[in-house]
């Protein structure tokens, strides 16, 4: 266990505070500020609790929500209502300490060099998580496809508790897989079940013992996938399967089943309120999907996906393989003006936010921005209890004329692998709200060669005497000699995305003050994180290349 002490550590001494804070709080760090004022008794359950109907609203379009909102002037009252430190003690994580909190929740792989089917690839990847909130709202998954070819992993990044994103780690990869499948294995998984037998496995997991599976709805799951499939065999055009295709069918299908599971409801009454808090709450998702030099990205909301190319030169660069879908977005602001009427145009995007309250306007669930006002009304009042009496539930979004405004429609990016694509980095906005992704592919190819290009010290125009100047030059060189503590590239992203000073170096001091923030603190600094880097063979890449031309 991690030592603690009884006066937790004083935002003065975490850190300074940053100038514009109220517009950077997302999800729920409000309701852990004003406890007073909303508190959720059930974290564990992730469920539609007070602090449900704030997660992601930054102004308060109703008079009683107006609590939760307060002026970024009266933000010092709760600061100092909530007495968090009685003496000026300066308390830090020891190393140990830190790397036992980075590693609790690494994952790496290792992709057989030949799997039985073809040569992967994909060489393997590590994956990692940082949790912000309590609990963590993101997820993270990985498969191989063994009816098909090639790999799945993703992000997924929930806002408004945990149970889409949840939901959407398990289930989402089964769609993908089962839109690839063939007919004719289509027709075999079928007459498996119809028969009784034991069907065809079609999804390999690679997971971490963290990464669980809902036992309670998995019959509710495997019924709806399962009409999917049947549906898929009944539409048999005889063709062959396109995967952007493929990709963009299982997202909308995956989320319209989420809808229509909320709708009907279920008699068991633990299961009803599950898919009721799964619709009503939200997921982003980053998919990737890598058969031989074919690799499909598959974005939905605000994760990203970043390759990493190796120059000539052994430098480093990124590709972005992702588009945000947010207001700073401008393809995806007009794409949502010109699906709504002109009289609409002003209060679609207010404040950077879809309807002036959801931040990304692609995601999975939210069926507050999806149903029409008759139908939530309708649900709400025939569902349980602790639905009915949420306010969040019942509160209609301002302007709320021409549902829907949200889709959980991927954008898709086909692109061909080359030699020089070393490896991908799949991650949720916590990681690029901390890092510049020309950073992120440094610091990840430095890792995996273990080869650093140093360049000259910029200090950003920071008065540096010859002593600092020394000291600096001594952390880099302690930066290179402890690069390989880390035995996994997404911890070791980690490190820095939480560490780094201004100068661009892990600062242990700075680690231990940020790992050591109390949960009513650290949303406020950064967000969960989800990191999956993939490692690409290079030599295989070459071979498949010159096998096409």
């Amino acid at each position: 266990a991690i030592p603690v002490r009884s006066s937790r550590l004083p935002l003065s001494d975490a850190m300074p505070a940053p100038a514009h804070l109220f517009p950077l709080i997302r999800n729920c760090e409000i309701s852990r500020i004003c406890s007073t004022v909303c508190y959720c008794h059930h974290k564990h359950l992730c469920c539609l609790s007070s602090h449900f109907a704030h997660s992601h609203f930054r102004d308060a379009p109703q008079k009683k929500f107006a609590a939760l909102y307060r002026p970024k002037e009266n933000f010092n009252y709760f600061i100092h209502a909530r007495d968090y430190a009685s003496t000026p003690q300066r308390f830090y994580l020891t190393p140990p300490q830190v790397n036992s909190i980075l590693k609790a929740n690494e994952y790496s792989f290792k992709v057989p060099e030949f799997d039985g089917k073809n040569v992967s690839s994909v060489l393997g990847f590590d994956s990692n998580q940082l949790p912000a909130n309590a609990p963590i709202e993101d997820r993270r998954s990985a498969a191989t496809c063994l009816q098909t070819r090639g790999m799945l992993l993703g992000v997924f990044d929930g806002h408004a508790g945990c149970a889409c994103a949840q939901a959407v780690s398990e289930r989402l990869f089964y769609y993908i897989a089962v839109s690839l499948l063939p007919h004719e294995t289509l027709l075999e998984i079928e007459n498996a079940v119809e028969s009784g037998r034991a069907l065809l496995p079609i999804l390999q997991w690679h997971k971490h013992p963290n990464d669980y599976f809902s036992k309670e709805a998995s019959k509710l799951y495997f019924s709806s996938l399962r009409t999917y499939w049947q549906e898929l065999i009944d539409l048999n055009s005889g063709e062959t399967t396109d995967v952007k295709e493929a990709l963009i069918n299982a997202f909308k299908r995956l989320d319209n089943d989420i809808s229509l599971e909320a709708q009907v409801g279920d008699p068991n009454s633990f299961l009803n309120y599950l898919v009721l808090r799964v619709a009503f709450s939200g997921a982003t998702a980053c998919v990737a999907h890598v058969d031989g030099v074919d690799l499909h990205i598959a974005n939905t909301g605000d994760s990203r996906a970043m390759l990493g190319v190796q120059e000539e030169d052994g430098s480093w660069s990124a590709v972005n393989l992702s588009y945000d879908h947010n207001a700073q977005n401008e393809r995806e602001v007009k794409r949502v003006k010109t699906e709504h009427p002109k009289s609409e145009e002003k209060s679609l995007v207010k404040q950077d936010r879809l309807l002036g309250l959801l931040m990304p306007f692609r995601a999975f669930g939210d069926v507050k921005f999806k149903w029409s006002i008759e139908l939530q009304k309708r649900v709400i009042e025939s569902g349980p209890d602790q639905l009915n009496a949420n306010e969040y539930t019942k509160f209609i979004p301002p302007n709320y004329h021409t549902p829907p405004y949200l889709t959980a429609e991927p954008e898709v990016i086909h692109h061909k692998l080359r030699p020089q694509d070393k490896f991908l980095v799949l991650a949720t906005d916590g990681l690029w709200e901390t890092m510049h992704r020309q950073d992120v592919a440094r610091i990840v190819g430095e890792y995996l060669t273990g080869v650093h290009h140093q360049q000259p010290i910029a200090v950003g125009g920071y008065k540096v005497t010859l002593g600092q100047m020394h000291g600096l030059l001594a952390e880099r060189r302690a930066r290179i000699s402890s690069v390989f503590e880390d035995q996994n590239a997404a911890t070791h992203l980690i490190r820095h995305a939480v560490g780094n000073n201004e100068f661009g170096t892990v600062d242990h001091e700075r680690l231990s003050k940020m790992l050591s923030l109390p949960e009513e603190l650290a949303r406020m600094y950064r967000d969960d994180i989800t990191i999956i880097v993939v490692q690409f063979n290079s030599h295989v890449i070459g071979a498949c290349q010159n096998e096409e031309l």
